[in-house]
């Protein structure tokens, strides 16, 4: 018998007016699941059960207002809201409704139809996949359906089209009879001549015609509809957007908000809406000028001020200007405003030129072919890609500080860089300028990898005096620099506060400002072995900073009062809640963030600071989760060989007991990266949470994500772990853990598997490879296994020292270890994976071929896929194969 979802995609598959109830049909209608009657299907459906995060969190000057961008689920785009603290009440202010009014026709044309599009493909692919499920459990099921539909519309478009040419034709036809009949009255027509045009057209069309009526093949309709899938593949463009942008006004309760490129203004109180610009080119906000009398937007490098009273618009940034003899022409890259508008830090680059011809050098990074297999012969596409042993071409650069003239002023000459950096064959980072409220005073950091120098910077507001040198330190501080470090003065100006890693952990410390000569003293501000490199704000009277922190559990992410003066700390979110994209209103009195954890999925919650009272103003999800919500993981953590605590989480199904020899899986990845981890308490990772809840309730598996050293957001002694031997820490705690999972989970020592992802798929391998032992089976997706081709900026931050003259990370490479694979082994990548090189997998594979693994290594490709793949292999089909392999390897439950 045929699923429901199947009969209903067939019957809309060309009914653009009920794709919509065909999309609720296959999303919204999820039955509440058994754990034997969970499937891959339900779990990786079509239409994520995941909503977006609600954006832009702004509260106005006073604190009463707060904007933020979201949209409800299965909505598009991010429409801006409008919550008033003192009322309670939430406003929608943007809809496409609305917004409508504001573009032209033709663009909603667009959105309309796009978005149609997007629900009927989803809705089609669901139940496509159902359909399949069904078909391999026996049930009659005729899976042409959904081709034979399409060629169908194929059809029916090209005998429109035939008959829409037909008819232009006849219409052209008419019109040149008008004008021989015309021409033939003024007597200048060649009756003779006439008469053989007349009956070549006649043959011509007759060939034509009979060309026409044959009917293409089945294959020709293919591959028209192949033509036809590719020419309307969904693109970003092509759904509303929604609100982009948006900045409070300095002291008004009004804002202005960035829609597709124009500016708006609103009036917090009233509702009401004001169009500002109304240009081809796209605009992008920056805010308010400092009395609230205009407001600042840029093009692309140049920043402009508008007038809202009498319309005046002038430039702020003119760009730079240098004499012919120049030794280098310098050219804006970046401009920093202060709060007050009166200066500006304006970042340039000189273009590296070539002498000989004054033309630009081609680009430092080398050109990587990546092939497409999806035309009839394969073609390559080209991404640049910088390696380890590539030689730099960093640009030189410079920095201004420039006062802000004042209107109809007259140009003064221009001052000098007061910093520069030679650039060249150097890694050289800076960070964004940064300036104390009262625009007195700028700051910046500076790294240098080749001498391992960090360097914090302040200045005054003057266009010709150099920022003075206030803190240095030499060595490695951390595989991220000026991102993090990220120097700020507190509100009142007087303290320097910038993120280190001094004491192994990733916080907040207090940089004596008036130093000199680098030799400024760094203060820890807090006490105890935890991350906390988010700051989010500070109170008004800077004695409170507000700040994101994982002191009291690694897996979470809570917001935390810290009083400046002794360190000691608040927790203001509730306890194993994970806080992302926080906010905190200018008076000290209130946080917004976006926070939740598995028995509670993220949502912006609302929180004053003085009452700890906390309100969710966001309704994201789709309800539908509840009914395959079979089970939660628990957390765990176990003592590696060397006294390190390592988290995890474990599914375990319903009526485990410890007693048990049950199979197993564990999922990895190992490897640092920001402050992203898995072991995250609002994570939903597809396969460590989802597949993992999916085997242990499906087929009574035990499913273990796990945090080994290498990893970020636990310290420098786990994120360093990594370097110069790759791998190594890794697999000693895999190796616990499995001795751990046989005496704690119930698990069978010779039933486990391991699977990770891009950094986990290295992982996986080398796990494989060097202690072929520890486990039955292992599932390596998109895995670097040879880091000299992977991206430098990464590599030579996590790997090993690099050299520029030879391709030094080789000796990293996994190619010589797979003689040690001894279980089978799943290769898993995207051909057109632009990170990890399809390469990679590729030259591994052709290795474990030549060392006799034949009969070991299976290869799971997707031609069309990226990183994470998402060509034509989906999430589904992914686990799906997953699924099926360690079943085959591992065996059933007993």
């Amino acid at each position: 018998m045929l699923p429901k979802l199947l009969s209903l995609s067939i019957a809309l598959a060309f009914s653009s007016s009920l794709a919509l109830a065909a999309n609720n049909q296959s999303t919204a209608s999820v039955v509440s699941a058994t754990a034997s009657e969970l499937t891959l299907e339900q779990v990786y459906r079509a239409k994520s059960y995941a909503g977006q995060a609600a954006s832009q969190l702004h509260f106005s000057a006073d604190g009463r207002y707060l904007a933020y961008l979201w949209n409800p689920f299965g909505e598009n785009g991010s429409d801006l809201y409008l919550h008033d603290t003192l009322t309670g009440s939430t406003s929608r202010i943007t809809s496409p409704t609305l917004m409508k009014s504001y573009d032209a026709p033709e663009d909603w044309l667009r959105f309309d139809k796009k978005a149609l599009q997007k629900e009927q493909e989803e809705s089609e692919r669901q139940a496509k996949a159902e359909a399949h499920a069904a078909y391999l459990r026996g049930e009659k099921v005729d899976l042409s359906l959904w081709e034979t539909a399409a060629l169908a519309g194929i059809k029916q478009e090209l005998a429109d089209k035939k008959t829409k040419d037909a008819t232009k034709k006849a219409m052209l036809a008419a019109d040149a009879a008008k004008e021989k009949i015309a021409m033939a009255a003024l007597g200048k027509t060649n009756k003779a001549e006439a008469g053989k045009a007349d009956a070549d057209k006649k043959d011509e069309k007759a060939d034509k015609s009979s060309e026409d009526d044959k009917a293409k093949e089945i294959w020709e309709l293919r591959d028209e509809l192949k033509k036809k899938l590719v020419k309307e593949r969904l693109k970003a463009s092509d759904l509303y957007p929604g609100v982009e942008n948006l900045a409070w006004a300095k002291k008004a309760n009004e804002l202005i908000f960035q829609y597709r490129g124009d500016l708006f203004r609103l009036q917090a109180a009233t509702g009401k809406i004001a169009r500002l610009t109304q240009t081809d080119k796209a605009e992008r906000l920056i805010g308010y000028s400092a009395e609230d009398q205009g407001y600042l937007y840029m093009d692309d490098k140049r920043i402009y001020s508008a007038n809202f009273e009498n319309g005046d618009l002038r430039q702020l940034n003119r760009e730079l200007i240098h004499p012919d003899d120049a030794d280098k022409k310098y050219s804006i890259k970046e401009t920093v405003l202060s709060e007050d508008r009166r200066w500006m830090a304006i970042s340039a680059e000189a273009p590296d030129a070539v002498p000989e011809a004054g033309k630009p050098a081609p680009a430092a990074e080398r050109q990587v072919e990546i092939m497409n297999y999806s035309e009839r012969f394969a073609s390559a596409k080209k991404v640049p890609r910088e390696v380890s042993d590539d030689k730099r071409k960093v640009l030189a650069s410079a920095l201004y500080i420039r006062r802000v003239s004042e209107n109809n002023a007259d140009p003064k000459l221009q001052a000098p860089p007061v910093f520069s950096n030679e650039g060249g064959d150097v890694w050289f980072e800076m960070s964004k300028v940064s300036w104390a409220k009262d625009a007195s005073r700028y700051t910046f950091s500076t790294w240098e990898r080749e001498k391992q120098l960090l360097r914090i910077y302040v200045g005054k507001a003057d266009e010709n005096l150099k920022p003075t040198l206030v803190f240095e330190q030499r060595g490695d501080v951390g595989h991220e620099v000026v991102n993090v470090i990220a120097p700020r003065f507190t509100p009142d100006g007087k303290s320097l506060i910038a993120i280190l890693d001094q004491n192994g952990y990733r916080q907040p410390y207090l940089i004596d400002s008036d130093a000199k000569d680098g030799k400024g003293k760094a203060q820890a501000l807090l006490k105890g072995n935890f991350e906390a490199h988010h700051i989010i704000g500070f109170s008004p009277d800077s004695k409170t900073m507000l700040v994101l922190a994982n002191r009291d559990d690694f897996a979470a992410m809570n917001a935390y009062s810290v009083k400046l003066a002794d360190g000691s700390m608040t927790a203001l979110g509730q306890a194993g809640d994970f806080h992302r994209n926080s906010a905190m209103a200018e008076n000290g009195q209130q946080l917004v963030s976006v926070a939740g954890q598995w028995s509670k999925r993220p949502e912006l919650q609302l929180i004053k600071l003085d009452t700890r009272a906390r309100s969710v103003l966001t309704d994201s999800h789709d309800p539908q989760w509840k009914n395959i919500d079979l089970l939660r993981p628990a957390r765990f953590s176990y003592a590696n060989r060397h006294g390190d605590a390592i988290e995890a989480y474990v599914f375990k199904p319903a009526n485990w007991q410890a007693s048990d020899l049950r199979p197993a899986v564990v999922y990895t990845y190992g490897g640092p990266l920001n402050d992203r981890h898995i072991v995250e308490t609002d994570s939903f990772q597809a396969t460590a949470y989802l597949f993992g809840m999916y085997m242990a309730a499906k087929h009574g598996y035990v499913m273990v994500a796990v945090d080994p050293r290498g990893h970020s957001n636990y310290g420098r002694k786990f994120s360093d772990a990594n370097w110069e031997q790759v791998g190594k820490p890794q697999t000693e705690d895999l190796q616990d853990l499995a001795s751990y999972m046989q005496k704690n989970l119930g698990v069978d020592a010779q039933r486990i598997g391991l699977t990770g992802w891009s950094f986990g798929g290295f992982q996986t391998q080398y796990t494989m490879y060097t202690s072929p032992d520890t486990f039955a089976a292992g599932i390596a997706g998109a895995g670097p296994t040879e880091w000299e081709n992977y991206n430098s900026w990464y590599s030579g931050r996590t790997i090993g020292k690099t050299e520029r003259s030879k391709p030094t990370l080789r000796r990293y490479s996994l190619l010589p270890l797979t003689t040690g694979l001894k279980k089978p082994l799943m290769l898993v990548h995207g051909m057109q994976d632009p990170n990890v090189l399809y390469q990679d997998t590729v030259n591994v594979y052709r290795a474990l071929l030549e060392n006799g693994k034949e009969g070991l290594v299976d290869l799971f490709l997707d031609p069309d896929g990226e990183h994470g793949l998402d060509g034509v292999v989906k999430a589904k089909g992914r686990h799906k194969k997953y699924e099926s392999f360690f079943l085959q390897h591992l065996g059933v439950a007993k």
